[in-house]
């Protein structure tokens, strides 16, 4: 069997992580068994269509690095669509939806509803005060077929219900194993809208079949759809997917991972500085790990590990603790020149401008430090702008002030003599100081608390060697000339 699966986002604004995870999923089974990833965009639903999602979803697609075989393409900021089952945006599909709705009707699997939305509503208050699960009453199923051609000759709006049979259907689905729903349980579901426009469920399973779509992996949400969509593919006499419904993605306290608690979108991740290759590694790991105790997976191992039975069936945790870890942990793994590339991006947005050698350098030195790249820009505050600090920031636990005094003014002399040069090569600066303590006979700490306090103002810093390597001697100095001034007053 080729194995072929699909995303099929609707375009209402941002890729949720819930659907960068089914995307991802959906991708590594394709990638495992040498398949196709497809991208469809389902925009049957105008009322909720925004303009420029679509765009806004192949930018991140992009940027992610999940490249999809067949669907829309952004090339030039134009929309374009390659494979040979296209279009692949629904609203381009409209004729061909209608054509199954009308068998099924011919079938006598489905039906024309006139009912108004008024009468719909009503119908339900009096079932939930009769306490009947809200259900449609099929009122229109015993139209005659005199009574139906009227209507439609009169031009009465109507939509179209699938008529769901008696019984019960049962499925395996990948990940949960057998299923089975009470067809008592499901509605009469509408399939075609007065606007001429699908539901889901009706484009959904005309897509998947016409598409050769083999797995279908999606959020839990539709587990409930599945027995419609079976029917469907029954009606029609073709061949059923494999089904697997992911399980949800949770905030700490359990409930379901929501925008009132945090972001939600993969674009504000993004624009927060993690890496795609940590917010992929992550989101992987949302109900699938491989080994017990990895963490860090590259892409093609996550490819060749992939299984569906491996998911787990509860839900999973968006950790952020863990996020910012991981994706630290990405930023180290970047060479010193990626890191600056990508770094220079979020310098830009703050419009900050700095001298590319000491950008370079502060990158270097700050790379073990962050978490995620945005914070770059208040890292570099910290090199232009000196920190303000109190006087006794600069003794050394059991030290005094004297001793904090004559330590930074000894080193002062030393490092004024110290050549041009050496301010060049960080390991030059350190074998330097270290070797001044040594022949001193010296405490580190009575040493290099003070001088990285006089030079970093805080109570944490890189090391005094990484910032005079930055700042140079002039700059190294001055920094220290005001740290002794401070301890004379």
């Amino acid at each position: 069997m080729t194995v072929r699966t699909r995303l099929a986002p609707s375009p209402t604004g941002y890729l949720h992580i819930g659907n960068l995870r089914t995307a991802l999923y959906n991708y590594l089974l394709a990638r495992k068994f040498h398949g196709q990833f497809i991208l469809r965009i389902e925009d049957t639903d105008q009322a909720r269509f925004v303009d420029g999602a679509i765009e806004s979803l192949l930018k991140t697609f992009t940027t992610i690095g999940l490249d999809h075989d067949e669907g829309p393409y952004l090339e030039e900021g134009n929309i374009v669509q390659k494979g040979d089952y296209g279009p692949y945006i629904q609203s381009e599909r409209l004729e061909l939806y209608r054509k199954y709705a009308d068998q099924l009707v011919r079938d006598g699997k489905a039906y024309y509803c006139f009912c108004s939305k008024e009468r719909i509503e009503e119908v339900r208050k009096q079932q939930e005060i009769a306490k009947l699960q809200p259900k449609y009453d099929r009122h229109c199923l015993t139209l005659s077929t005199q009574e139906v051609q009227a209507k439609l000759d009169g031009g009465e709006p109507f939509v179209i219900r699938m008529k769901i049979p008696e019984g019960e259907t049962v499925f395996t689905d990948a990940i949960r194993g057998s299923i089975s729903i009470n067809h008592a349980e499901i509605d009469d579901q509408v399939i075609m809208k007065s606007d001429g426009f699908p539901t889901y469920h009706l484009a959904v399973v005309v897509d998947d079949h016409l598409m050769n779509i083999s797995h279908i992996i999606r959020g839990e949400e539709w587990l409930s759809s599945v027995p419609k969509h079976i029917l469907l593919y029954n009606y029609f006499g073709w061949e059923i997917p494999i089904f697997a419904h992911l399980p949800l993605i949770l905030n700490q306290d359990r409930s379901k991972l929501s925008k009132r608690q945090g972001d939600v979108a993969v674009e504000d991740y993004l624009a927060k500085g993690y890496l795609p290759e940590a917010l992929i590694n992550f989101i992987a790991l949302l109900g699938f790990n491989p080994k017990g105790d990895q963490e860090i997976y590259p892409l093609q191992e996550l490819i060749d590990s992939f299984e569906l039975s491996k998911v787990n069936k509860s839900g999973a945790v968006f950790d952020h603790q863990k996020l910012d870890w991981m994706n630290g942990q990405y930023i180290k793994q970047l060479t010193n020149e990626e890191l600056v590339i990508r770094c220079k991006t979020f310098l830009e947005k703050a419009e900050m401008e700095i001298d590319t050698v000491l950008f370079e350098k502060i990158c270097f030195v700050e790379k073990d430090r962050l978490t995620r790249l945005d914070e770059i820009v208040d890292h570099c505050h910290f090199y232009l702008t000196p920190s303000k600090y109190e006087t006794d920031l600069l003794i050394w636990k059991k030290a005094d002030k004297q001793d904090a005094l004559s330590q930074l003014q000894q080193i002062s002399l030393f490092i004024e003599e110290l050549k041009e040069n050496i301010f060049d090569s960080l390991e030059l600066i350190e074998s330097s100081i270290k070797r001044y303590i040594e022949e001193r006979d010296f405490q580190n700490g009575n040493v290099l608390w003070p001088l990285r306090v006089a030079l970093s103002g805080k109570s944490s810093s890189p090391s005094p060697f990484e910032l005079m390597w930055i700042f140079g001697k002039k700059h190294s100095l001055d920094r220290i000339q005001e740290a002794i001034i401070k301890l004379t007053l």
